[in-house]
Parts: structure tokens; sequence; C-alpha cells
């Protein structure tokens, strides 16, 4: 059987680990999709300003290549 960081020695079944591990992946499935949930909405959040920024006659491409390299966005944005 392969090692794990788990500590499940409080359990005395396996009918118990397995209970202690089926909730534990429940619970970071439902902490996964709440990630997802807001990294949609920061997204978003960045397009609508992106969008303005263009309108405005920004062009945050042009201002990237000028940079050259893997610039970070916040380099970008200076």
């Amino acid at each position: 059987m392969a090692k794990n960081n788990v500590d499940t020695k409080g359990y005395n079944s396996k009918e118990e680990k397995v209970g202690f591990h089926k909730g534990s992946l429940a619970t970071l499935t439902k902490e996964r999709e709440e990630m997802m949930r807001i990294l949609t909405i920061v997204e978003q959040l960045m397009q609508m300003h992106i969008k303005e920024l263009k309108d405005l006659g920004v062009d945050l491409v042009a201002q990237a290549k000028k940079l050259k390299g893997n610039t970070p966005i916040e380099d970008v944005l200076k």
C-alpha cells in the first residue's frame, strides 16, 4: 500500500477511512467549484477593464510588445 500524508490513524475501520476520504473529496470539490466561480468573475472584470482601456485608446498589446519577453501583466500596466 502506498504511503500518503493523510493521517487516518484515528479511524479504526476501513469504512471510517473510506468515509473520511469521500467526505474530504466532497469538500474539496465544492472548494474547487467556488474557486472556479471566483476566477470567472475576476476574468470578466479584467475583460471589462481591458475593453474600457481599449476604448480610451490604450493599447496594452503594443505596450507588452515594447517590454518584450515574459513580462508580468503588472509591469505592462505601470
